[in-house]
């Protein structure tokens, strides 16, 4: 019952915006570390940002800090990511994790190894 469920990934030109949503169900994601990460065929899989559950701080890669936003809804116990000027290098599966093993090293976003809550992933394709 314990899932995360990411949405709203698509085909968008260069330039475009789009906003994934991370919902959770069987447990509250107002008490978890949330983060979202992506990753591009052929790359690593990088953090893009995440949220800190008892600060509500908030990370993000140097690649899109500026442009992208994650915020909290804790009323749908859902996290989002508006992603703004996208670009070709956006390209990639984005998925959310939850859990205490989120955490960051020098302001970056990581996944730790462990018991983290994993979504399916949500395809983003910017091209024109």
């Amino acid at each position: 019952q314990v899932q995360l469920v990411e949405s709203g990934g698509g085909l968008v030109q260069p330039g475009g915006s789009l906003r994934l949503s991370c919902a959770a169900s069987g447990f509250g994601l107002t008490y978890s570390n949330v983060g979202w990460f992506r990753q591009a065929p052929g790359k690593e899989r990088e953090g893009v940002a995440c949220v800190g559950a008892t600060d509500s701080n908030t990370y993000y890669a140097a690649s899109v800090k500026s442009r992208f936003t994650i915020s909290r809804d804790n009323a749908k116990n859902t996290v989002y990511l508006q992603m703004n000027s996208l670009s070709p290098e956006d390209t990639a599966v984005y998925y959310c994790a939850a859990g205490p093993l989120i955490t960051t090293i020098r302001s970056m976003c990581v996944a730790a190894q462990g018991i983290n809550e994993w979504g399916q992933g949500t395809q983003v394709t910017v091209s024109s």
